[in-house]
């Protein structure tokens, strides 16, 4: 059995080491690009190297998958794996915004057992925002167990975006942090309605946030509306949907075209 409130202190003390670096309190950043147009910080390597160190330590089984770690086949040889983005949301973490969090996922055989997010520059008063959920038995916002939106139509669903397409102006605009599991996680607390990506993204962003929306009773599933699982040879999940249940159907509907695009133009 995982020592869970060991696991809750780290995950806390990632976020206070990358709080201590955070442009928003005035601190200089070392900032360069990994790859064009992908932004890392120095931040971001050190609490990555802080969580290996310490999850590992803490479930030696259990293999690893982090954004800012080199992947190694060998975290497939066994069920369970860490999925870790030591700052999910870099680009507001470089801007000084708060929109960014620590996230820690702990998968078993493709599904989240436990999910935890830690975005200490908000509600600082409270000490920031800490999110956890765990398969089966909910999920929670600081202390505050959490229910997800129960829309019935999607005409005039509040998404998290700074501007919709044509297609998409029935909807309704929200606050956007940069961190996708931070969006998702506003679908959890019923802050937002819909959360939709049709791109390739990574295991990493929302293993976590994606078992708080879950065990807060959002749907959540690839844009084309099927399970998402984790821990796969290639890592990506073809965009990522999280709804009020009564809405899903009808957003796997309207990304339909678009999703498939962006399949067909993987497999040319």
């Amino acid at each position: 059995m995982i020592d869970r409130e060991r696991l809750e202190a780290i995950v806390r003390e990632a976020g206070q080491i990358a709080l201590a670096g955070w442009p928003g309190d005035g601190h200089a950043l070392d900032v360069w690009d990994k790859t064009p147009d992908n932004p890392v910080t120095a931040i971001d390597l050190a609490v990555d190297d802080f969580l290996k160190s310490e999850l590992r330590a803490l479930l030696p089984a259990a293999g690893w998958l982090s954004e800012e770690t080199t992947d190694a086949p060998a975290r497939l040889a066994g069920d369970l794996a860490w999925l870790v983005d030591p700052i999910d949301g870099t680009r507001d973490f470089i801007r000084g915004r708060d929109g960014w969090a620590v996230s820690v996922a702990l998968v078993n055989t493709a599904r989240p057992l436990l999910g935890y997010l830690y975005a200490p520059a908000r509600r600082r008063a409270e000490g920031g925002e800490f999110w956890h959920g765990e398969a089966g038995k909910g999920s929670w916002r600081n202390g505050r167990r959490l229910a997800a939106s129960n829309r019935k139509q999607l005409p005039g669903a509040r998404v998290p975006a700074w501007k919709l397409s044509d297609e998409d102006a029935d909807l309704e605009m929200v606050e956007q942090p940069n961190s996708i599991a931070l969006r998702m996680a506003m679908v959890a607390a019923d802050e937002a309605d819909l959360l939709a990506t049709v791109r390739w993204g990574f295991e990493w962003d929302i293993a976590a946030a994606g078992l708080i929306a879950r065990e807060a009773g959002a749907a959540v599933t690839d844009a084309f509306g099927k399970p998402l699982n984790y821990n796969k040879a290639d890592p990506r999940a073809l965009g990522v949907l999280v709804t009020a249940p009564a809405i899903h159907g009808a957003a796997v509907e309207r990304l339909a075209g678009r999703a498939q695009a962006l399949q067909n133009r993987a497999n040319q």
